[in-house]
């Protein structure tokens, strides 16, 4: 490995990376090593072990991110060589400084004074033979500037006057300052650390801009500001109603920066000083805030990822019910409840409408049809998608009295609409309109979601804040990542997955995903592992990446149902030779697995790591990691939201966790949001550390507002329901002032009234349509 350092990655990035990560080298640079043979994240951390020392995937990502950042910055400082080269500017000196510059902000600050320009105030100067009075302004000698500036004054030169010769002088050392690069590096630092963000109402649009009413005159420091508000004060901009800045306190910045120049109280120096002050304010200044707006969407964005990407992995994670018989249901009034039939392993057998709230006799022949359905089909479990008159279609199939055995299941449909119009949708079901299709994706959303929900785009899933606003490329790379993580850690049954499913294991890919779809369609259930290398353009390294995720029950090989890499077979038939049986037997005898001593087994390649996880693998091969389904029940006699009434203690599901506080279904086809300060009894700084997408919660009502739809709850164990408070839920009863949509108040006391955001609150909304 040693030869092949340089290679890999460079030293001095070694370095940084085991800096700034504060891991050691020689896991650094076997991950690298992986990553440019083309290893996935999820293959290094289960099956490379040994080489990394064990990192996770958390780690293992982020080296890959550094190397990606460090190649990028490299890229850059190559860029700015061959563009100084190129105009003869790039000198020794020159070089060696951009060389030994360690962050881009230092690499950009000393290129900055050699950037080709547009003309500016300062290169005309320049033009008219004013450098020197700048140079000679800048020693800051006794003379005066006025007597200075005469020689540069004349109408043969283009200057009308010594004040004019003073005035284009102070435009060269303007520029000067703010290329400086050491006045760059205090400015930026003034701005980061005494940057106010603050934002104002466009004038005149105050009406239309009522949605972010609490920014039409907000402020706070930068460095503070969360990522919902940010974004929150970008997207007003973007739309044009509000205006935003970030300055720092301008003493700050001049006493920051006038020691870098002046030198005495002369009149010289007072030209010096008004340069200074111009450049800060007409060049240097705009510099750093546009820098700084870029800085603070960047952390925006880093942290509005951050909680879509931990909502997406609880969602994807669910437990699934597991392969049942299934009547799924997609509820409607009017134009009736579509249902479908799924066999085990969700395979679509029939589909029909029918009619439960219409009229009674239709209600009957809803009822008999359904129960002739569930007989008829031997039915284990009944999903009900969650939108529209779902609560009125479970109770009506509860009413039918099915035997205790037949689970029934509100299932969250967010995005079954999307995934019905979809491509994908057409392609499985061209034959079926868009309604069976949802209803199609409503039942193996029970049996299982995760192999479901990898047929959507992860963004119109539900479950993240501001996600037209952050940057898209960013979003997309950290939720394929969340969706290959999950893919490959639950496992996939390589006999019954779709290419969609198929396209997130490592080293498969979406190409690969359809090659092996269509062998299997061609050729028949694949009965071994091996047999993968026979799919057209499957090769011995997406095999090696691959192998060990895919499942195959009742394969030639009792492994191949294992998460045991068919590269460890070997060991595990020496393990079943050395205790006198073979390896099918071994996986039936837990007595026989706990005489097995895995020191004994281990390789200079293969160590304890791998064969305590082949160990875990023998005991549970195959095991799914998931949580156990349990069966979930809304309270009966609540089904809208008129039913609720303040201090209603209810069961509800997570939707969605933001910065701010998590969305909670109560089963009234509305969300109700847990703000921040109500998810539990001591203070809370992050709401992801109590609540996750997808958890069953308890909540106490606190507030109806019927007319706007809002419902606040409370998870702390004694919520404050004032009399008042309650009074608020009845009809035409006094209601608090609304808030304007993404617009964060200050964290509210626990009793306070509505603290919501608007804008949330209509995308839990959207989702429920």
């Amino acid at each position: 490995m040693a030869a092949t350092v340089s290679e890999v990655i460079p030293h001095h990035h070694l370095e940084t990376i085991c800096r700034e990560l504060a891991l050691p080298a020689r896991s650094v640079l076997a991950t690298a090593l992986l990553f440019k043979e083309g290893a996935t994240v999820p293959f290094i951390a289960r099956y490379r072990k040994e080489m990394t020392g064990s990192l996770d995937e958390v780690a293992i990502a982020a080296i890959g991110d550094r190397i990606e950042k460090l190649r990028e910055f490299d890229a850059r400082r190559e860029a700015i060589f061959k563009s100084l080269d190129e105009r003869s500017l790039l000198t020794a000196e020159l070089k060696a400084s951009l060389s030994a510059a360690k962050t881009l902000s230092a690499l950009e600050d000393i290129y900055q004074p050699y950037k080709p320009k547009k003309r500016t105030r300062a290169t005309i100067a320049k033009e008219a033979g004013l450098e020197p009075l700048a140079d000679l302004l800048l020693t800051q000698g006794p003379d005066d500037p006025a007597t200075l500036s005469a020689p540069f004054a004349g109408e043969a030169k283009g200057v009308k006057s010594a004040e004019d010769a003073l005035a284009g002088a102070r435009d060269i050392l303007a520029e000067r300052f703010s290329d400086d690069p050491s006045a760059r590096a205090r400015a930026r630092e003034i701005y980061r650390s005494e940057g106010v963000l603050s934002s104002k109402v466009m004038l005149g649009k105050e009406a239309e801009a009522a949605k972010f009413k609490d920014y039409f005159d907000w402020s706070e420091p930068a460095a503070k500001a969360p990522s919902h508000r940010i974004l929150a004060i970008r997207r007003g901009e973007k739309e044009g109603f509000l205006l935003m800045r970030i300055q720092p306190p301008e003493a700050s910045l001049t006493a920051a920066l006038e020691p870098l120049f002046l030198r005495g109280r002369g009149p010289a120096s007072e030209q010096v000083r008004l340069a200074l002050h111009d450049g800060i304010k007409r060049l240097l200044g705009p510099a750093m805030e546009t820098e700084m707006r870029l800085e603070t969407k960047a952390r925006a964005d880093e942290e509005a990822i951050r909680v879509f990407a931990e909502n997406l992995r609880e969602l994807l994670l669910a437990s699934p019910l597991g392969q049942r018989r299934t009547l799924a249901i997609d509820p409607g009034f009017r134009t009736g409840c579509k249902v479908v039939i799924l066999d085990a392993q969700g395979k679509l057998l029939h589909h029909d409408v029918v009619f439960p709230d219409q009229s009674a006799l239709q209600r009957k022949e809803a009822g008999d049809k359904l129960l002739a359905f569930i007989k008829h089909f031997q039915i284990e479990a009944i999903a009900i998608g969650n939108g529209t008159a779902s609560r009125e279609t479970e109770a009506f199939i509860r009413a039918l009295k099915l035997p205790p055995a037949i689970a029934i299941v509100l299932v969250n449909e967010s995005g079954a609409s999307i995934y019905s119009a979809s491509e994908v949708a057409r392609e499985e079901f061209p034959d079926k309109d868009i309604t069976v299709r949802g209803a199609v994706s409503i039942g193996r959303r029970l049996l299982d979601p995760l192999a479901e929900l990898v047929k959507l785009d992860p963004k119109s899933i539900g479950v993240g804040q501001y996600q037209h606003d952050v940057d898209q490329s960013a979003l997309k790379k950290s939720l394929d990542a969340v969706v290959m993580s999950c893919v490959n850690g639950v496992g996939v049954e390589l006999n019954t997955a779709s290419k969609q499913l198929l396209a997130y294991v490592s080293g498969i890919g979406p190409q690969l995903a359809e090659n092996i779809v269509k062998f299997r369609d061609e050729n028949g259930p694949f009965s071994s592992r091996r047999q993968l290398l026979k799919v057209p353009r499957l090769g011995e390294k997406a095999f090696e990446q691959s192998a060990g995720f895919l499942r195959i029950r009742g394969g030639d090989h009792p492994l191949d149902a294992s998460a045991v890499h068919p590269e460890s077979y070997p060991i595990v038939d020496a393990m079943a030779k050395d205790l006198g049986t073979d390896v099918a037997e071994l996986l039936r005898r837990p007595e026989l697995q706990s005489r097995i001593k895995p020191e004994k087994y281990a390789t200079e390649t293969i160590g304890l790591p791998t064969l305590k996880d082949i160990l875990a693998e023998l005991a549970r091969p195959g095991r799914d990691p998931r949580k156990q389904f349990e069966v979930f029940q809304f309270a009966e006699g609540v089904e809208k939201i008129a039913d609720l009434k303040p201090g209603m203690k209810l069961p509800g599901i997570v939707t969605n966790v933001t910065a701010f506080g998590a969305f909670v279904d109560i089963g009234v086809h509305q969300d109700g949001l847990v703000h921040i300060s109500q998810l539990a009894d001591t203070f809370v700084k992050d709401p992801s550390e109590i609540v996750k997408v997808a958890q069953r919660v308890h909540v106490t009502v606190l507030e109806i507002d019927l007319e706007r739809a809002r419902i606040a709850l409370s998870m702390r164990s004694n919520p404050e329901i004032s009399p008042a408070r309650a009074g608020k839920a009845a009809p035409g009863a006094a209601r608090p002032a609304a808030r304007p949509a993404s617009a964060p108040p200050p964290r509210p006391a626990p009793a306070s009234g509505f603290n919501l955001f608007d804008a949330a609150l209509n995308q839990a909304q959207q989702r429920r349509n």
